[in-house]
């Protein structure tokens, strides 16, 4: 997994997208306690420092320089107000002042103005910015739990094309959200199974939704409640239990996957030739030869035959009215409007002679 990082990050690099949420460390209260203890850690030093050497300085008022004239001092000459009414005689002391406060005077400076810029300029540009692309999002496709097969899905989808910025990734792990943040994609940890979750993502306005929860029982759950909320979404769950699989189809999935049965196919392939399991992995990947798509007829192949497309492929099997009908069927002799063509295609590295 981590060459397949290495290997997208150099993909996406050029068109990196900035993600909804990012994953913070340190929270926000701690990140400002650290560098309001930073800042006071700095000045309570020249302080230390100002007090052993007041005999370098002098006060205009009454000629005694006191404890509370030194901490005043400090603090009027790291804010660069300087009234002039205490001021360093000494070279000893103007060499402190030289030397060691005004570079502190410009660290705590920067310290104070970043805090302002994280915690209020930031901070409300970042929710702003957020909130607009979540309003925006429209015709995106939400992957609803990262691990193994959702990042695999994802890393797949990058490579036949899809814009990362297209992409949300819904997921409770900070860590494998941290991973879709590196392939460019939309990251918010959040549970997928409750509304409010599923309704900050726009789930209605999706193009389609994968789920894999990594439990059958909790993919169930995101399928019911994503069919609740987004009636006409295209839904794609992995389940791994073959009895669930029946269920996943009446929470509303459109297609159910089967890894496990997938596995077991390709090793019978295997045990019927030293290719067949070769050549069904190299259909289901964009990086192999040839590939399988899914596309609507087009207009000038309607009365055509499925072993006539226009794009040069292989026509396998059409979908006309719910139904599914292979190449060798009398169905597949003439192609209707609406009919859905499953066909094989070479891939551009496969027609370039790779």
């Amino acid at each position: 997994m981590p060459g397949n990082v290495a290997k997208f990050r150099t993909a996406i690099q050029s068109r990196r997208f900035r993600p909804l949420r990012r994953a913070v460390r340190v929270p926000v209260w701690g990140d400002l306690g650290i560098r309001l203890s930073l800042a006071l850690s700095l000045i309570m030093m020249v302080v230390f420092i100002h007090y052993l050497d007041r005999d370098g300085l002098v006060d205009n008022h009454d000629g005694h320089v006191s404890f509370m004239d030194v901490v005043y001092f400090t603090m009027i000459s790291i804010t660069t107000t300087g009234f002039g009414d205490i001021a360093p005689i000494s070279d000893r002391a103007r060499l402190v002042e030289a030397v060691i406060v005004t570079p502190v005077r410009f660290a705590v400076l920067f310290i104070f103005v970043g805090t302002a810029y994280n915690f209020i300029i930031k901070r409300s540009w970042e929710k702003f910015r957020m909130a607009r692309i979540q309003n925006q999002l429209s015709d995106h496709l939400v992957v609803l739990g990262f691990g193994v097969s959702g990042s695999e899905a994802v890393h797949e989808m990058i490579e036949r094309g899809t814009d990362p910025s297209t992409i949300v990734v819904m997921d409770p792990s900070e860590e494998r959200l941290k991973y879709a943040e590196e392939l460019g994609c939309n990251v918010i940890c959040a549970d997928a199974s409750r509304d409010e979750s599923l309704m900050a993502v726009r789930i209605a306005e999706a193009k389609t939704v994968l789920v894999s929860a990594g439990r059958d029982d909790a993919s169930i759950l995101i399928v019911l409640t994503v069919r609740h909320l987004a009636p006409d979404v295209p839904i794609s769950v992995v389940v791994r239990a073959e009895d669930n699989e029946v269920l996943a189809h009446q929470a509303g999935a459109n297609n159910v996957i089967n890894p496990v049965r997938f596995t077991g196919l390709l090793l019978a392939g295997s045990a019927q030739g030293a290719h067949i399991s070769d050549y069904l992995a190299d259909l289901a990947s964009v990086s192999g030869r040839v590939q399988l798509i899914e596309r609507p007829v087009l207009p000038k192949e309607v009365g055509r035959s499925l072993n006539d497309l226009a794009t040069g492929g292989r026509g396998l099997r059409i979908y006309r009215n719910g139904g599914a009908h292979g190449f060798w069927e009398n169905e597949a002799g003439a192609l209707q409007e609406g009919d859905l063509i499953v066909e094989i295609r070479p891939t551009e590295a496969s027609e370039n002679g790779a």
